[in-house]
């Protein structure tokens, strides 16, 4: 990439982020690429649609949850150490209103750019799913995409009751009352 069209990339993504953090995941792209001192198709040509730019934001996040789920995997507790991993998974989706959304929406779409960050993200989590299923602490039947669906799901439900910072923590640790085997 050339010196001027790294430096855009990098306008782009630092512009995102602000705007994605203060007005959610519908910014509109035309004030990201407006505030990096680009015009649109410039946006458009690094990133070729709101998935592709959200993946691109969210990589570091995805890096530092993936990072998190190697050391768990060491953990003395299997259950907890998924539990530990799926809250940080929550607080992660609702870092940024709409980043849950969109995670549910690709979930079943490995077309999207924004899959490249959900993909290791399954297969990490189901790396932590596996080893409690094998301690006998979760139960055989439950798979980490419904998990993380779960997950998804809390933190949009959280997202729209801004009122109750507990909620989301309410209702994970409902959900995962039913991980145990009976």
């Amino acid at each position: 990439m050339r010196a001027d069209a790294r430096r855009n990339y990098e306008r782009l993504l630092a512009e995102a982020r602000s705007a994605f953090a203060a007005h959610g995941t519908d910014a509109s792209l035309e004030d990201v690429a407006r505030r990096a001192g680009v015009g649109i198709g410039t946006l458009y040509r690094h990133f070729p649609n709101r998935h592709a730019l959200l993946s691109a934001v969210f990589e570091d996040a995805v890096g530092d949850l993936l990072d998190r789920s190697h050391e768990l995997l060491d953990a003395p507790e299997p259950c907890t150490a998924l539990v530990t991993w799926l809250r940080e998974i929550v607080t992660h989706a609702g870092e940024y209103r709409g980043l849950a959304r969109a995670l549910m929406s690709v979930t079943s779409d490995n077309t999207s750019a924004l899959s490249r960050c959900s993909a290791p993200i399954r297969e990490a989590g189901n790396a932590l799913l596996l080893r409690a299923q094998q301690a006998g602490t979760v139960r055989p039947d439950v798979a980490i995409g419904d998990l993380l669906q779960l997950t998804h799901a809390i933190a949009l439900a959280a997202e729209e009751s801004p009122t109750d910072p507990h909620l989301a923590d309410r209702l994970l640790t409902l959900t995962l009352r039913g991980l145990t085997p009976a």
